[in-house]
Parts: C-alpha cells; structure tokens; sequence
C-alpha cells in the first residue's frame, strides 16, 4: 500500500531562492539529477525506483529539510489523521497528561491537535474549532458536565472522555479509580493513629464525586464514620486556602485529605502560615501526585494516577474506532496507588 502523493506547495513569493524558503520536490529532484515524477515515487513509497536512486533521494530529502504538506496530503485522501484533545491550561495533571500523549499519537502514525479551555475559550467554543481543522476523533480531559452538548459530535467522530463519563452515546471513557484512591489514603492515616480525618471536597470537578464517596465509604468501614467531615472547596489553591481557613477557624482534625494536589499546597500555604505544623500536628494527603507534589520544598503524600496509561489507554480507544470494526464502547478504570511522602505522620 502506497500514500497519498506529497506535495510542493509553496508559500506566495517562495521562488526565488529566499533562505525561509520550504525545500520543494523539485529542489530534491535538481539535487539529485532525477525527475520530479521520480521523487514523488520515493516519498509515497510506490514502486518504479531502484534501492540507489530511493536512497539517495531519501537522503537528500533529509539534508534539505523536505517536510511534505501533511494538510494537503489529508484532501488528497479524505484523511488527515489528526486527533484533537481538550484540556484545561491550569490543571497541571491535565498538562501532564496531554504530554504523555505525544509518543503514542506519534507511533500510532497520527497528529495531535491541542485545544485548550479558559476562562474566555469553553469547551463547546474548542471543539467547533478542532472540528474545523478536521481532527478525526477527540480526547476530552475533564470533560464539563453540561456533556449533552458533545452528543452530536460522538455521532460524527469517535470521542474518549478522561476523567467521568459525561456524554451520552458510543463513547469510550478512562479514569481513575477514583474511590479507591480516597480509601487508600484514609487507610494510610488510619494505620498512623488518625480518626479525626477531614476531607477538603473538590465540588464538581472531574473524579471529585467519587473521591468523597470513597473517602465517606472508608470512614464508615472503620468505624470513623462519626468523626467524618467534608469541608467545601475545589481543585484550586484558592478552593483549598479557603478550605484551611474553615477548618483553621473550627475544631482542627489531626489530619486532611484534599480533593487534587493544588487544594492541597492551597491548605499547606495557609495552615503553615498560621503557625500548624506539618505533619506534626497536621498531616495533609493530596490527590494526583502531581509535578508540585514532588517538590523538594513541598514534599506530599498524594494518590498517584497512572498518566502514561491512561494517555495511551484514550489515544488507542479513539485509533481504534478510526482503524478497527465497531465495538461497544469501554469504561476503564484503573487502579491509583498512595505515595508516602514528607506531610503525614502519627498524630500528636
């Protein structure tokens, strides 16, 4: 099998030799002393060109800087093998996770199109735009609960959501074994000594609904389900500042577990401050384990999702869909694992 033929766009005013100028086909062919029709031959891997003249075009190809024109390849073919993903630019777990993604898309033989959601660019606003630049199908990270709105879009792409099912449809989900993530954590503090154990909720977030199920469930099964106490707050370190500011100003438990790791360095910041100190009179556990977490300075005891697995588990789903017959849609979830840092300990 053979590709589309490459292509020698070149931008207005290319000829003439300018150095911005892009290498062309035809550049290689002069390069060379070959044909154009010939060098088309090589690069689309067709045959009707002996080993030498294919390894010296390739060769040359290589020492000019050739690129083809991956866009117009893809009109050539009605493909164009990009995937689009959207992400939240000031989730660092997000950020992580779109990065993993990269050396999966690229040996899979795809494009990886980045949309990201801000407070001015929603999720409805990047998908239209990703759609626009004909991504083949899309990786929702975080996926906003208002999912009726990608319902459409799962009928005319293939879609994987990250984090929770939202949308309606044949859409593949991976995530995180979200409550037994929080359970790992209580049952870490637990075997300290801990039964005062408060928990910072991350509202309606990503995984946030099944973190405080799982932490309410472990409570209950050790008898602690009394002592139980959900503060509110958010994946912010503003969310979790506040969140230190309430506890700060009630009884304070012996130990907090936060919803993500920014909630969590957000409580750090404000119980140190206030001159609590970490872990001995207050051990904290995020949730995670994200870049920040290990900081030398900061030091958390986090859950700790499987990033690259999951980035390849939705990047397949979705090269799936594309290259393989229809199957059912799937929800993965995989297990978390605490790690034990510096900020908890037995309690005083």
């Amino acid at each position: 099998m053979t590709g589309p033929e490459p292509t020698d766009q070149e931008p207005a005013g290319a000829r003439g030799g300018g150095r911005d100028r892009r290498p062309t086909m035809a550049d290689i062919a002069r390069h060379v002393g070959v044909s154009r029709p010939l060098v088309s031959i090589v690069l689309r891997g067709a045959e009707g060109a002996s080993d030498a003249t294919r390894q010296r075009v390739l060769r040359a190809a290589a020492e000019l800087g050739y690129r083809p024109d991956s866009l117009a390849q893809g009109l050539r073919s009605n493909r164009t093998r990009h995937l689009g993903v959207l992400f939240a630019l000031r989730r660092p777990f997000e950020v992580e996770l779109v990065e993993q993604m990269f050396p999966v898309v690229e040996r899979l033989g795809y494009h990886l199109l980045l949309g990201a959601t801000t407070a001015f660019r929603g999720q409805e606003a990047v998908t239209d735009e990703l759609l626009r630049y004909r991504c083949e199908g899309l990786v929702v990270v975080g996926p906003e609960l208002d999912g009726h709105r990608l319902e459409p879009v799962a009928e005319e792409v293939p879609v994987v959501e990250i984090g929770r099912r939202v949308t309606r449809g044949p859409v593949d989900v991976v995530r995180n074994d979200d409550a037994f993530g929080t359970r790992q954590a209580v049952d870490h503090l637990v075997s300290l000594g801990h039964r005062a154990i408060a928990f910072v909720d991350g509202g309606d977030n990503p995984g946030a609904e099944d973190r405080r199920a799982g932490y309410a469930a472990a409570m209950a099964a050790h008898g602690l389900a009394a002592e139980a106490r959900v503060v509110p707050g958010g994946y912010t370190e503003d969310e979790g500042a506040k969140a230190a500011g309430l506890l700060l100003s009630d009884r304070l438990p012996t130990a907090v577990i936060a919803s993500n790791d920014l909630s969590a360095i957000g409580l750090l910041d404000s119980v140190l401050r206030a001159g609590v100190r970490v872990p001995h009179e207050l051990s904290v556990v995020g949730y995670d384990d994200s870049r920040f977490a290990r900081l030398p300075g900061i030091d958390l005891t986090s859950v700790r999702q499987d990033v690259p697995r999951m980035a390849e588990l939705a990047v397949q789903a979705v090269v799936e869909r594309l290259d393989l017959p229809p199957r059912e849609p799937r929800d993965v979830a995989l297990p978390p694992q605490l790690v034990v840092r510096g900020t908890t300990a037995p309690p005083p």
